[in-house]
């Protein structure tokens, strides 16, 4: 039975929630505060009783949603989605920085939260499977990322890439020179069945544009092609 992590306090966003849950055959552990919710994860790392999942306030009394999210990130890398009442590109961006798989923003309809556990879930799944041999090195022009060490340096310098930023740049990287579709990214990256916003796909690109190029409000290495999606210049 795949086994959920729910943080949040507010009562009545979090029983009907973990009711629908339970409905669904997914066995729910509650919390309603931050410190509770490492609490319950570092409990749950037992055998038999790991979580799968964690559905994350981002607001939360005694410690944050960001932090929570921080912190489970330097012991696992268990798929969060974090729950936030709030719409801002500043508030998406700090909980993609933090670790967070995806987001939800309040008030969100059960069908379309369903439909983003599913597709972590998947994607969780797939990425602990078995892969053909890959490069584990890969240099284009400035950059340079070691694939089994999750580094990446910009002109010899260390760079700091969270889990989806380095997938992404991981892709541009094998595909240097490619244009490659906002569909095919958002597929391979997200998965086929991502039913966020598009524009999640927007706020990384313009943070691995922060890291990588020399001047990111005019970028030259990675590219916008116009209506179709993204290009790494290998040349640049």
């Amino acid at each position: 039975m795949t086994r959920i992590l729910l943080v949040e306090d507010e009562e009545n966003y979090r029983a009907p929630l973990a009711f629908r849950l339970r409905r669904d055959g997914y066995e729910v552990v509650e919390a309603g505060d931050g410190r509770t919710a490492l609490r319950a994860f570092q409990a749950a790392a037992a055998p038999g009783g790991a979580i799968d999942l964690v559905l994350l306030d981002l607001m939360l009394p005694a410690v944050p949603g960001t932090e929570v999210c921080r912190r489970i990130r330097t012991v696992s890398r268990v798929p969060v989605i974090m729950l936030t009442a709030r719409d801002s590109e500043t508030d998406k961006i700090l909980g993609l920085e933090t670790g967070a798989d995806d987001y939800v923003t309040k008030p969100y309809s059960y069908r379309e939260l369903i439909a983003r556990v599913h597709a972590v879930l998947r994607r969780s799944r797939e990425a602990a499977a078995p892969a053909e041999p890959q490069e584990k090195i890969l240099t284009v022009g400035r950059v340079r990322m070691d694939v089994e060490r999750h580094e990446v340096t910009v002109d010899g310098q260390g760079v700091t890439m969270p889990l989806r930023e380095f997938e992404l740049l991981e892709l541009f990287l094998r595909h240097p020179d490619h244009v490659l579709t906002r569909g095919r990214i958002i597929e391979q990256i997200w998965g086929a069945d991502y039913v966020g916003d598009t524009k999640t796909l927007d706020v990384h690109v313009k943070r691995i544009r922060a890291k990588i190029e020399v001047e990111p409000s005019r970028p030259r290495m990675l590219t916008t092609v116009r209506g179709v999606g993204y290009k790494l210049e290998a040349g640049q």
